[in-house]
């Protein structure tokens, strides 16, 4: 690895740090720069997931004033690990290509939802408007399912929690990201282990990367927390929309 390969995955590093706090997809900044400096796609994915996860526990840093109490989010932990181990296994056992064809319509998915929550809710009810039972079943849900993405893929997996969760919790924008930012430290801690132990991890590239992760992910969660939710939804959303037809046309190309 030369210098000027340095300097790109130091760059993708603190960018990607600072989005995955803000509004998640900071890996399809990394990705790219990995497989710039010549990483084959499976090893720099794998290296990737790896990478980014100081960033997540930077963000988780920044924004644990938003965090509800240890408690509630205490059953959250066990569905977002068992969730992630099966979407890491599912990587290194079948060929991507066919979840490559979903995942951008995914995160238009996830993206949409966000982007009309309001309407879906009264589509649906609002959580306040749910029994206990059916608003744990829900939540449950949406986290094991980001989980599983998370563990696959991960890029966007900021975009997909925040647009779940933001459905089925009675709680303003910012708290809803503080919970992203755990969970996704979470299914980063999770892939890490797996990744470690099974995949084909570059550690070169992950020294480079992580360390300017973790300074981008807490600048970037201490920017959350002053933007106004309007607007942090507003980016979100744009940058989610960005995020997916870029994963439609790299799959179609």
């Amino acid at each position: 690895m030369d210098l000027s390969h340095t300097a790109l995955l130091l760059a993708a590093g603190l960018a990607a740090g600072t989005v995955n706090a803000v509004a998640g997809g900071g890996s399809l900044i990394t990705f790219p720069a990995m497989i710039a400096v010549g990483l084959p796609p499976v090893p720099a994915n794998v290296s990737n997931s790896i990478a980014v996860f100081p960033g997540y526990l930077a963000a988780v840093a920044g924004s644990r004033a938003d965090l509800p109490r240890p408690r509630a989010l205490a059953t959250l932990v066990p569905t977002t690990i068992v969730g992630t181990i099966l979407g890491a296994l599912l990587l290194l056992a079948t060929p991507a290509r066919a979840f490559e064809l979903v995942v951008p319509f995914l995160v238009l998915g996830a993206t949409a939802v966000l982007a009309f929550q309001d309407p879906l809710r009264r589509l649906v009810g609002h959580p306040r408007d749910l029994s206990p039972r059916q608003r744990t079943v829900a939540v449950q849900t949406m986290v094991a399912l980001g989980a599983v993405y998370g563990g696959y893929f991960g890029a966007a997996l900021g975009v997909m929690l925040v647009a779940g969760l933001a459905l089925v919790l009675d709680a303003t924008l910012a708290r809803v990201s503080a919970i992203k930012n755990l969970l996704s430290a979470v299914v980063g801690l999770t892939t890490l282990v797996v990744f470690a132990l099974f995949g084909p991890v570059n550690w070169a590239a992950v020294a480079v990367v992580a360390p300017a992760t973790l300074i981008g992910g807490y600048v970037g969660a201490r920017l959350v927390r002053r933007l106004p939710s309007v607007v942090l939804k507003t980016v979100i959303v744009v940058f989610g929309t960005v995020i997916g037809l870029y994963l439609l046309w790299r799959a179609l190309s």
